[in-house]
């Protein structure tokens, strides 16, 4: 479990496909001390496995693999060597939630429709499939790229597209890759787990 309140922003130095694996080597300023053999670490939103892992100066490296259903529903798909990525390590027993529960189970993968001024802040549109618009609620939560965002507004029901807005902080945006967000950038959605799981339980009982 995560809460989405992003601790570094990581470096993809290398993409390797083989027997149906990708291996993602990435680099952090995390120290090594940090890190564990089998760990999870929140990659932009998908939890991964350390599957090996070494210091570096002024950090540590390590390998994670994706298979390729993870590839298909994530953008981890599109990374190449050089791309940037939030990272969290794995809540313990006894931090601070300061966000909100996120797994690390990217639900979709959704477009940025526009990024706007909006006074100090931005305020970030997004597409959202529909099969999770009944999911997203004004001041609800939802972890794009893996950080924990407040929703600021939703699409009206019925629209023909089903979006969400988030307001984002210029400390948000210095700290994550959200401030390299542009329209028609692709990123890992996931929705607040209580909602999915009374959406579950309403589609269950008809």
């Amino acid at each position: 479990m995560f809460t989405g309140l992003v601790s570094d922003v990581g470096t993809v130095s290398s993409v390797e496909d083989t027997d149906g694996l990708r291996r993602l080597t990435v680099e952090s300023r995390y120290p090594v001390s940090a890190l564990e053999m089998g760990a999870s670490v929140m990659h932009s939103g998908a939890c991964l496995t350390i599957v090996e892992f070494g210091p570096r100066q002024g950090g540590s490296w390590w390998v994670v693999e994706a298979v390729p259903e993870t590839l298909k529903r994530t953008v981890l798909g599109e990374w190449q060597a050089g791309a940037r990525t939030n990272l969290e390590l794995s809540l313990k027993m006894g931090d601070e939630l300061g966000g909100h529960l996120v797994s690390g189970h990217v639900d979709a993968v959704g477009e940025i429709l526009s990024v706007v001024e909006d006074g100090d802040s931005w305020r970030i549109r997004v597409s959202l499939p529909t099969r999770l618009a009944g999911m997203a609620a004004e001041k609800g939560s939802i972890a794009i790229d893996g950080t924990s965002l407040t929703i600021a507004a939703v699409s009206p029901a019925g629209a023909d597209a089903a979006w969400l807005e988030v307001a984002v902080i210029p400390h948000t945006l210095e700290v994550t890759t959200l401030g390299d967000l542009v329209a028609g950038r692709r990123v890992n959605l996931e929705v607040d787990l209580i909602a999915r799981y009374v959406a579950r339980m309403l589609e269950t009982r008809g």
